[in-house]
C-alpha cells in the first residue's frame, strides 16, 4: 500500500464528469477517479473545510462513527475492475466496510486519516507525470484555488 494526497476535484471537459486526483507521497504517480458530482462537491467542501448548515451526508458519516465509539483509522483503495474502482474502510474497532473511493475519501477528509492505494491500482491506473503533466498540475492546483464547492452542483 502507498499513502496518497487528495490533489484535487476537478470537472473533465468536454465530458462536464468530476474526478479526484490523488498523488502519492512518496513517488511520482498520480491516479485519476472518475467520481459523482455529488462526492465533488462533498470533498471540495471537506477540503475547504466548509461548514453546512446540517449536516451532509458525509458529516452525518462521521457523526455516526464517533457516536458509536470507533474511528476512522484508514482507507485503502484496494481494487480496480474494468475502470470501476472500490475501496475499504478501516476502523479502529477492527470492522472494515466496502465503499466507494469517492465516498471513503470525503469521509478521510473529515477525519484527518490516511488513505492508502494498493500498489497494483496504482500500476494498473495510475500516471506518471511528466514535466508538462506537472505543468498542467499546478495549473490544476490554480484551479482549485479559484473554484467553489457549488461549481459542482447539477445544472
Amino acid at each position: 500500500m502507498r499513502e496518497v494526497e487528495v490533489v484535487g476535484v476537478r470537472v473533465e471537459m468536454p465530458t462536464n464528469q468530476p474526478l479526484v486526483l490523488l498523488r502519492e507521497l512518496e513517488g511520482d504517480r498520480y491516479l485519476p477517479i472518475w467520481i459523482g458530482a455529488v462526492e465533488a462537491s462533498a470533498i471540495a467542501f471537506a477540503q475547504q473545510g466548509t461548514e453546512t448548515p446540517r449536516p451532509l451526508t458525509h458529516e452525518l458519516m462521521q457523526r455516526l462513527v464517533a457516536a458509536l465509539g470507533d474511528e476512522l483509522r484508514e482507507v485503502q483503495i484496494d481494487n480496480v475492475d474494468e475502470g470501476v474502482f472500490y475501496a475499504t474502510l478501516y476502523f479502529e474497532s477492527g470492522a472494515q466496510v466496502g465503499a466507494r473511493p469517492s465516498d471513503s475519501i470525503a469521509l478521510a477528509l473529515r477525519t484527518g486519516s490516511r488513505i492508502l492505494c494498493a500498489e497494483d491500482v496504482l500500476d494498473v491506473a495510475g500516471i506518471t507525470s511528466t514535466r508538462e503533466e506537472d505543468e498542467e498540475i499546478e495549473k490544476f492546483r490554480e484551479f482549485l484555488d479559484a473554484v467553489e464547492p457549488e461549481d459542482f452542483e447539477a445544472p
